[in-house]
């Protein structure tokens, strides 16, 4: 056996080889070898110098949190105004899976965030990192498990935040083997970090060198979201495995030409929920288009819970001003596929994704040409951002065009 010397310089045209094609001996030049060995030594360090970047502890500290109210529409609007909590604070934002409940399943699944979207978008914004990255690198060194230390807005019992008592609160630390040793409330402290005495307060308070993960019950953001972090949505880009389907359907479901995609809440569950309509208070995420002052309007009825023919009526009118070839149906309970057929040109396509997965069926109506959701509904509002970065025209069931009230004069 000998050795062949044939060396990459960088891409070059030689290599090192094992051959047995000649029992001749073949030298190899030493000074090749030489530069070959560099080479190698300065590519492993390149990887080893990513490998330190990338697990980097940050001095400033971390902040994590449950996602523990509501499903993916909910969780989204308090993801934003985490994502502004943290960033404001300065400190990296642990990104949590999301907590998906499984029909008929007793416990929560938990959804490895960058499943559905990019992290890398969310750090011209902020610093993150995920979950998954942070226990496997960072909390053995920074947050091992006799210093973790659970955060409450209010004590539950004692001393204690209860924080892994029942689903999905359970289920959503115990997936990363979490326990905690003790715990703090924040009651005296608000959310609003973006005031500097309120970020000054938090600092002070749970000062980095004593709390280097500040890992809260819940999300630190109101619901809806509020007014000033709507924005950030501009930040939450699909993941490939998502908009790769949203694509793939669009390219082999729908005929060329403009489509109009739709979202209608009418199950069981939602019929209930809007028997508690009040015109004088919001509902969910209606401020989407009643403006968070109302000053847009007031919630009724027919905007919680659209009847049938409103239905019909508004995507009649909405297929024939863009002249849609076809309409994207995504619900949680009977899509209306045969009623809205009958009630449209049979050249115009109806359909629904099946079986339908709620992440890609906000993805097809992101690219929808216009799209009509539902006001109170937070699933909707998502869509409604995410075209709203986009420019593209949006509306409601229910809800004319937004024309700004005029102030009530005040009797003398």
């Amino acid at each position: 056996m000998i050795f062949v010397a044939k060396i990459d310089w960088l891409f070059g045209s030689r290599y090192i080889k094992n051959s047995v094609e000649s029992k001749r001996p073949t030298f190899i030049n030493m000074s090749t070898l030489h530069h070959s060995k560099m080479l190698i030594a300065a590519i492993a360090a390149c990887i080893l110098c990513h490998i330190a970047q990338a697990v980097d502890i940050d001095s400033k500290g971390y902040v994590a949190y449950c996602p523990c109210m509501g499903r993916f529409g909910n969780q989204a609007d308090h993801f934003l105004g985490a994502l502004a909590f943290t960033h404001h604070l300065d400190r990296t934002l642990i990104l949590p899976p999301w907590i998906e409940y499984p029909y008929r399943q007793p416990t929560s699944n938990q959804i490895p965030f960058d499943t559905y979207f990019q992290v890398e978008p969310l750090r011209e914004y902020a610093r993150v990192i995920t979950m998954e990255t942070f226990m496997k690198d960072i909390a053995p060194e920074l947050w091992p498990p006799e210093k973790r230390i659970g955060f409450c807005y209010r004590y539950r019992e004692g001393s204690d935040c209860k924080m892994k008592e029942g689903n999905p609160f359970g289920p959503f630390w115990d997936n990363f083997n979490i326990d905690f040793e003790s715990y703090a409330e924040y009651g005296l402290l608000t959310y609003s970090t973006h005031v500097p005495v309120v970020k000054e307060k938090w600092k002070q308070t749970f000062p980095v060198s004593k709390y280097p993960v500040i890992a809260l019950a819940g999300a630190p953001a109101a619901f809806p979201v509020d007014r000033a972090n709507v924005h950030l949505h501009q930040y939450l880009k699909w993941s490939d495995f998502i908009n790769d389907q949203a694509e793939k359907f669009i390219a082999e479901e729908l005929p060329k030409g403009p489509f109009l995609g739709i979202h209608m809440r009418h199950g069981s569950d939602w019929s209930s929920a809007c028997k508690h309509v009040d015109e004088e208070r919001h509902l969910f995420a209606s401020p989407q288009c009643l403006g968070y002052n109302f000053e847009y309007g007031r919630l009724t009825p027919e905007i919680c819970f659209p009847p049938e023919k409103l239905v019909k009526i508004t995507i009649k009118k909405m297929v024939k001003a863009i002249k849609a070839k076809s309409v994207f149906v995504a619900t949680d309970a009977d899509p209306l596929l045969e009623d809205i057929r009958r009630a449209l040109p049979k050249s115009v396509k109806v359909v629904q994704r099946t079986p339908t997965e709620p992440h890609v069926d906000l993805a097809i109506l992101a690219k929808a040409d216009h799209y009509i959701g539902n006001c109170v509904s937070s699933f909707s509002a998502f869509a409604k951002r995410e075209r709203d970065v986009a420019g593209k025209p949006s509306s409601f069931w229910g809800f004319d065009e937004p024309k700004k009230t005029k102030p009530k004069k005040e009797e003398l």
